[in-house]
């Protein structure tokens, strides 16, 4: 696990909806090198601190820093460009096209000269060979690299998601319940490819509901109560039942 300074910082988030508090002075930091995991009953502020940190929502106070220095994301695509990347559930891929060009969705390849200029031709044949890299290098196996998303099982269409994000993630990778709905094998694959992310020196935020998960990835776990940081702790510092208690308030939160 990294020591060094958060790559990704929260200080003090708050977000309303209405007479809601969904956030209520959060804080939040992930390191290089690390798998931070992020847990909490359903209502306790994970999903709206991933989608500040995620560029999805702005919230009301608070700060957000990149690399000790303030940032202000304004929209998803505000958040890609600072090198942050996020796999939602639903996992944004387009069924109909091929795994290549859903790994370069948004980001598509031109061919050089005027094809490319002129007439905006795409590159398929690069798009392609470089997306076949790019699982290599993770151990992603596919079918083919032409096959369409649709045709693909869970895990596989998971694989090239979480592919896609680390292919363009120059700093963090925010996974949002990753091995949801995957039968075990799969799962294990899923498991094995956010190690190999954080392999790569970047920053890992794994939000799960999956404790035994949780326990086998985490290098941190911040345990989130309230719309706050409750706690942050380490699979070495305590167990699955001390991270529940936390979560419910039954055990005094450390070093939150």
């Amino acid at each position: 696990m990294s020591g060094g300074a958060p790559v990704l910082e929260a200080r003090r988030i708050v977000k309303r909806y209405g007479h809601v508090t969904a956030l209520d002075g959060a804080s939040f930091d992930v390191r290089a090198g690390e798998i931070l995991a992020v847990i909490g009953d359903n209502g306790a502020g994970k999903s709206t601190l991933i989608k500040v940190l995620s560029g999805a929502t702005t919230p009301d106070a608070g700060e957000v820093r990149l690399e000790d220095r303030p940032v202000r994301f304004r929209s998803p695509l505000d958040a890609r460009r600072a090198g942050i990347e996020t796999v939602y559930q639903d996992l944004a891929l387009a069924p109909a096209l091929d795994v290549s060009s859903n790994l370069f969705l948004g980001r598509e390849l031109r061919r050089a000269g005027l094809a490319g200029s002129l007439l905006r031709l795409l590159d398929k044949r690069g798009m392609r060979r470089e997306a076949a890299r790019q699982l290599a290098e993770l151990g992603i196996e596919v079918p083919s690299i032409t096959a369409p998303v649709e045709n693909l099982s869970g895990g596989q269409r998971q694989g090239v998601a979480v592919a896609r994000a680390a292919a363009w993630a120059r700093r963090v990778v925010i996974l949002d319940e990753p091995t949801a709905a995957l039968g075990v094998r799969e799962t294990s694959h899923v498991l094995a490819l956010i190690r190999r992310i954080r392999d790569r020196g970047l920053a890992v935020v794994l939000i799960s509901h999956d404790m035994p998960h949780v326990f086998e990835l985490a290098d941190r776990i911040q345990v989130m109560r309230l719309g706050r940081r409750a706690a942050i702790v380490t699979p070495r510092s305590h167990t699955m039942a001390d991270a529940v208690a936390l979560m419910m308030g039954a055990l005094a939160g450390a070093s939150a």
